[in-house]
């Protein structure tokens, strides 16, 4: 694979990976009872967007070299 295949691919993957990562340990305001005035009772207390980048950045890597290396053996082609 090329340089910038995998980095089209590091992106494209890490925008699909920060979805799937951004429920993770979300707790509302309805559900801790501490509600904010003028505000949705769903929306999050403290989403913690810097961890889940974080996380979506290591498991985007992860990822994607797991693909570099199958795609370098010919496990799979492309």
């Amino acid at each position: 694979m090329s340089i910038p295949i995998t980095i089209g691919l590091y992106f494209v993957l890490w925008w699909v990976l920060l979805f799937a990562v951004l429920p993770w340990g979300v707790r509302s305001q309805h559900e801790e009872e501490g509600r904010l005035l003028g505000t949705d009772p769903g929306a999050p207390i403290a989403p913690m967007m810097w961890r889940k980048a974080l996380w979506t950045t290591v498991i985007t890597a992860i990822v994607v070299g797991l693909i570099y290396v199958l795609v370098t053996y010919r496990v799979i082609s492309v």
